[in-house]
């Protein structure tokens, strides 16, 4: 195959990201990357680095919506001053029932991936706004959907079938799973070594922790939507439903409206929950050591909540998978947080994690289990994008 330039959009709520790839005949080589930042605020910010992390573009725009947002990378993108792609991989978090392959982008495609947009309501409704700009901005050119899903698609029915009546499953009521393009990047870092039994934690402002069997996802603590699972930095994570009722009840006392009530539900259980809504300070894990550096008591909580919940999930899974060779955490938190990873792993001896505190004393990637540890434990940042680009060109390819 030659060497073809593959853009790789990575869109969110207040930013898009971007990055270009040059791939061909096994080759992988970023070109740049870049951001727009702040999105509907006043800290408007654009920028793109080359592969050396030189400054190519770095500007404070107003950025009043999407659209101007998008336009600004298309242009930059037309201007002449980098390469023009021939082809774009859109990190798309969640296709519903009907999309679970990943796949060449069409009108109807989009039309399809929105209609659930109430799965991932953070994430799909600016994706597939991105997702038409780009076909009409960049005509001609094959875009594709990679799914966050799609790692996850080897889980048994017994865990992605839901205990709830069969019209509520047949309506696409399942656990789908998310962050799968991160877990897939872990497993391609490990080959050809990959353990038989692994757990990976990707935590960030997201969180959540995925068991995998022989390369193959077997359970992931995500569900229905990426508020499932373990504690986040403003998302509920599992909890009793009886919970959801009641808060659903108390604003339906203000809000008889049920459309209304029910956005106004998933933004508590979405966006005021988690790490933020037990500290009341921050869903930023910097803040909240900095606050418990301080003694506040409700920061130590949320934290303490944090590990708690990640280490009884690592537990579970560990009797799912009858016994571990290896943890892996990755993510921003999983990356950088220090202290994290020792609460999390504290209590697991009885399991065979014992950490090195020498060796965990670190940022980015390393190796952390004490030398005497049956289960090896690593920190292995993710390559999402290399991800998208593997299989664009897998896809250009068929």
């Amino acid at each position: 195959m030659p060497s073809l330039p593959i853009l790789v959009l990575n869109s969110g709520s207040s930013s898009i990201k971007f990055s270009m790839y040059e791939a061909g005949d096994g080759r992988r080589a970023r070109l740049f990357e870049g951001a727009v930042d702040g999105i509907g605020t006043d800290l408007g910010k654009f920028w793109i680095k080359d592969a050396a992390g030189k400054k190519l573009v770095d500007q404070t725009p107003a950025l009043p919506n999407r659209a101007v947002a998008f336009k600004m990378v298309a242009d930059a993108l037309h201007s002449g001053q980098f390469p023009a792609p021939a082809a774009i991989g859109h990190r798309t978090v969640c296709g519903g029932p009907t999309v679970r392959d990943n796949q060449r982008i069409t009108p109807a495609l989009i039309d399809e991936i929105e209609s659930y947009a109430a799965l991932a309501p953070l994430h799909t409704p600016i994706a597939v706004y991105i997702m038409r700009e780009a076909l009409r901005l960049f005509p001609g050119l094959p875009n594709f959907a990679i799914l966050d899903t799609y790692f996850h698609r080897t889980m048994p029915e017994v865990v992605t079938h839901m205990p709830i009546p069969a019209e509520y499953s047949a309506m696409g009521v399942r656990r789908y799973g998310y962050h799968g393009i991160s877990y897939e990047s872990i497993l391609m870092q490990l080959q050809p070594d990959v353990p038989q039994k692994l757990i990976v934690a990707h935590l960030g402002n997201g969180a959540s922790v995925a068991a995998i069997r022989n390369g193959e996802c077997l359970d992931t603590s995500m569900g229905l939507t990426p508020t499932g699972g373990i504690i986040s930095g403003s998302r509920t994570g599992d909890i009793d439903p009886g919970v959801v009722l009641f808060i659903l009840k108390k604003i339906a006392e203000t809000t008889p409206n049920t459309l209304e009530a029910a956005d106004k539900l998933e933004t508590v259980v979405s966006k005021k929950s988690g790490l933020l809504g037990v500290s009341e300070i921050s869903n930023d894990m910097r803040g909240l050591r900095d606050a418990i550096q301080e003694g506040n008591a409700k920061a130590r909580l949320a934290v303490d909540k944090f590990a708690w919940t990640i280490a009884k999930c690592i537990g579970s899974y560990v009797a799912e998978l009858n016994g571990l060779d290896m943890l892996v955490f990755t993510g921003g938190i999983g990356e950088n947080d220090i202290a994290s990873r020792a609460e999390i792993c504290a209590g697991l001896g009885a399991l065979g994690i014992v950490l090195d505190p020498a060796r965990n004393n670190v940022r980015g990637e390393a190796l952390i289990s004490a030398d005497n540890s049956p289960v090896t434990v690593r920190v292995i940042p993710p390559l999402e994008d290399l991800i998208i680009v593997n299989h664009v060109v897998r896809l250009l390819g068929e």
